[in-house]
């Protein structure tokens, strides 16, 4: 058996699938491990020698429901249970 084309036709089985953390077709069916997040690890997948890697996934690039909401709580002294003061006309 040859090592170039001929081999290349025997490739047929899928060594990757989806990740249920990131959603790529990351996850190695064998290792049982992501190659892009490394789910199951609790610590998702980041390096400093890769930063648009870190840009994409960083605090921001999703709906931050909960923390949007923060600097205007901040701005209002993270006030609670009463009504706002009226402006005086």
């Amino acid at each position: 058996m040859t090592k170039g084309t001929q081999s290349f036709g025997k490739r047929h089985t899928k060594t990757h699938t989806s990740c249920r953390r990131c959603g790529k077709v990351s996850f190695h069916k064998q290792k049982k491990q992501c190659s892009s997040c490394s789910y199951p690890m609790a610590k998702t997948r980041s390096y400093e020698w890769s930063g648009k890697a870190k840009r994409r996934r960083t605090t921001g690039t999703g709906r931050m429901s909960y923390l949007k909401t923060i600097p205007r709580k901040f701005k209002n002294g993270f006030r609670e249970g009463t009504t706002a003061k009226a402006l005086p006309k």
